[in-house]
């Protein structure tokens, strides 16, 4: 009877879901969702207490793992004592998390402006820039995602803007990836002379650089396929930026907080960015924050100017007491530490894969962010699904990840990418377990290799 009353209480759920919901990204009709009952660690589990291992940590943002009480505590605590001031009081928990931030970001990044996502710290990042600068121009690669509202969309390349194209905010230009697998300039990484660096100088001179206020980029490339960016690029890019008075704004919305192995994947290139626009690992997902950390120097230029901008969830107390105890968690835990280890791990075992699988046409990581790219060919590197690929172009796909959710992970599979990015809190014997679903469902994309 138990078991009876459990599969209706899921089918209900799921159906209010359907019938008095929107869900992102997708047709309406024929969706078949998780119900998640309960999630504890790197697992989620439904109604029927099937348990499923999460290889993406939700949208690459559950970075500490589920069902952390100690975030549980802090937030509860903090509502306790206020839920919510205007964001022209203070409160304990923004001051601690803001000094937090500035401990732990590279060079001279030392304010915060508190945002709601890392859409509107992407959205304010773009504002400040014009503001400070005077200028009007924002610089952003193609194969980029920066947020879904119309600003952020704009300034990223992801073909899910184009059914909004028509309504794009002004003053963005785009420019190529530095995508070495595909290189758009038919390069190798060996032998190129950065022919993709030389491209957004040449791209700056053309709009003129007194015209450009900032270029974005992602401290390290996430949704848009895990492309690495070769070792001296965005230093390369920090220097044009130098050389033309251009802010360098870094994304680290999926990238920052212990994601890549370090606390912001710049820290990695040796870079230290004007602006970090960040969210998601703030918190670990487990309540919405953003965060805009700028420079002293953009900092002190608004002592006697005015900050044009302002959200009323801005520095929200009990985001703040989660993010504050998120940070804790991070070092007490070693989770940056444990994800640059496991990363290292997760690339020698697909290296041994590669010998099983010659749908795998590139594996591309970095600490606990990265993607398995499966091609027809690994000679002509023709996609198992191609870019912006149609619903009877995912066919395949379709089957590989039909097959890793029957067989219990939660996986983010887009186009011809499986992605990597479990949280921080993975073990070895986790990651086993994870790429033996994975081992089995390629064997779907095996059969249609050429």
């Amino acid at each position: 009877m138990a078991e009876l009353v459990a599969v209706s209480n899921a089918q209900e759920i799921i159906q209010d879901n359907l019938d008095y919901t929107l869900f992102s990204w997708s047709k309406q009709k024929g969706l078949a969702p998780i119900a998640v009952k309960h999630a504890e660690g790197v697992y989620l589990y439904d109604y029927d207490d099937k348990r499923y291992i999460d290889f993406s940590s939700g949208l690459i943002n559950v970075n500490i793992g589920h069902g952390n009480q100690r975030v549980t505590a802090a937030v509860v605590k903090q509502m306790q004592e206020v839920s919510y001031v205007t964001p022209g009081c203070v409160t304990q928990a923004r001051g601690e998390l803001g000094k937090k931030l500035a401990e732990i970001t590279p060079g001279n990044l030392q304010k915060t402006l508190f945002t709601v996502c890392g859409a509107s710290a992407i959205e304010n990042a773009i504002k400040l820039a014009r503001l400070y600068t005077g200028r009007h121009k924002i610089i952003t690669r193609y194969r980029a995602f920066h947020g879904a509202s119309y600003g952020a969309m704009t300034a990223g390349g992801d073909p899910r803007k184009l059914a909004l194209d028509s309504q794009q905010v002004p003053n963005i230009v785009h420019v190529e990836d530095p995508y070495c697998y595909r290189c758009p300039f038919g390069k190798e990484i060996t032998t190129c002379n950065r022919e993709c660096v030389s491209h957004v100088e040449r791209v700056i001179e053309f709009e003129g650089p007194e015209n450009v206020a900032a270029i974005l980029m992602e401290g390290e490339s996430g949704s848009s396929g895990c492309i690495k960016y070769p070792p001296d690029y965005l230093q390369k890019i920090r220097a044009i930026c130098d050389k033309h008075g251009i802010l360098l704004i870094a994304d680290e919305v999926m990238s920052g907080f212990g994601r890549t192995g370090k606390w912001f994947a710049c820290d990695l290139h040796g870079v230290v960015p004007d602006m970090i626009a960040t969210a998601k690992g703030i918190t670990a997902g487990y309540l919405p924050l953003g965060a805009l950390i700028v420079s002293d120097t953009i900092a002190a230029h608004f002592n006697e100017n005015v900050l044009w901008l302002g959200l009323t969830y801005s520095a929200h107390p009990v985001a703040c007491a989660a993010g504050v105890e998120v940070l804790k968690i991070y070092e007490d835990e070693h989770l940056i530490e444990n994800a640059a280890a496991m990363g290292v791990y997760i690339e020698a075992r697909i290296e041994e894969m590669k010998e099983q699988h010659p749908c795998i046409g590139d594996f591309r990581n970095t600490g606990l962010l990265g993607c398995i790219e499966l091609v027809k060919n690994r000679t002509t590197k023709e996609p198992m699904a191609p870019f912006n690929a149609k619903p009877e172009e995912m066919a395949i796909m379709n089957k590989v990840a039909g097959k890793l959710k029957q067989l219990g992970m939660y996986a983010f599979v887009r186009w011809n990418y499986v992605f990597i990015a479990p949280p921080l809190s993975i073990t070895k014997e986790q990651v086993e377990e994870g790429l033996a679903m994975i081992d089995e469902a390629l064997s779907i994309a095996d059969e249609y290799v050429i």
